[in-house]
């Protein structure tokens, strides 16, 4: 399957580390890349989350395309493109909630970074977790397993597995132990040289350590 409901939020998986959302009356996109077709008004973003600046998280081409005129876009402050329109810079520890949440979501930003490795260091990236129709949603971003996780409180997790920039499917089902969500969704694999991972043996890995239920999309450019 492409795309899941679970309660009242619609979740499609984008292909790499990309996702849309949907849910009261919200389309919310999270790092578009590689988006192929034409997107129509009612398909693009009123919010749109950018992780970082690598290529295949923030790509200007995927970003015009899901972009409405009026979206409101979140980018890390040491993000150098530049938008038009209503852009924010955020970093880990910003809390947008009632008063400063975003068209009526609340977003939480955490930490993001790698352990050991120099692809994404502390304070480049971040994560986001979004509260959508009474869920918490945790797009983890590119990073490796961090204490910061043992913090956040989430239903639904997306989580890379693809090792080598990120987690690899053992850390990744180690984060799941950690953060206990009901739902996980593994992402950043097999789209991206060097992103390569057995999905099986992630799903097998939770299902030993958790409760958690793994749900496996295809992304929105498979047959």
């Amino acid at each position: 399957m492409k795309a899941i409901d679970i309660g009242k939020v619609h979740i499609d998986w984008l292909g790499h580390a990309g996702f849309r959302l949907r849910g009261n009356n919200l389309v919310v996109y999270i790092d578009p890349y590689d988006i192929g077709g034409y997107i129509g008004y009612e398909d693009q973003a009123d919010v749109l989350l950018i992780t970082h600046e690598h290529f295949d998280h923030c790509s200007p081409q995927d970003i015009q395309k899901v972009r409405k005129s009026t979206a409101t876009t979140l980018i890390p402050t040491n993000c150098s493109l530049q938008f038009r329109g209503d852009a924010r810079r955020i970093e880990a520890g910003d809390v947008l909630r009632d008063e400063l949440a975003i068209k009526g979501l609340n977003i939480e930003i955490v930490a993001a970074y790698n352990i050991g490795k120099s692809f994404h260091p502390p304070g480049e990236g971040v994560g986001y977790v979004v509260e959508l129709e009474g869920l918490r949603i945790y797009h983890a971003g590119d990073t490796d397993l961090i204490d910061e996780m043992a913090s956040i409180e989430a239903d639904i997790v997306l989580l890379p597995i693809g090792g080598n920039y990120t987690m690899d499917e053992k850390q990744a089902a180690e984060a799941v132990s950690c953060i206990r969500p009901s739902y996980v969704i593994p992402m950043h694999y097999g789209s991206v040289e060097g992103t390569d991972a057995d999905v099986d043996l992630f799903r097998k890995l939770v299902e030993k350590r958790s409760e958690a239920k793994v749900i496996i999309l295809e992304n929105n450019r498979d047959s």
